[in-house]
């Protein structure tokens, strides 16, 4: 699946400069050079979902998302290293 900037921000239910605030924060990291290029895959957008329910349920700010959102990631390396 590969969605565009708008694709993604209409699935999130959220503006696109929220959007480019994760890829600015390193949340997200799309393909292609510029805004008006950019394609996101799948697991981008499962990864803006958490990020929302992050910043609604727990009132996390984006560094902080970032941050859990990376602990995760290592956790799946950990669980699928054993």
């Amino acid at each position: 699946m590969r969605l565009t900037l708008a694709e993604l921000s209409r699935a999130c239910c959220v503006h696109a400069e929220w959007i480019v605030s994760l890829v600015e924060e390193g949340i997200l990291e799309p393909e292609g050079e510029t805004e008006r290029s950019w394609h996101f895959s799948g697991p981008s957008l499962r990864r803006a979902r958490m990020v929302i329910h992050l910043q609604q349920d727990l009132g996390v700010n984006l560094a902080g998302a970032a941050l859990v959102l990376d602990l995760m990631d290592e956790l799946e390396s950990l669980r699928r290293r054993i």
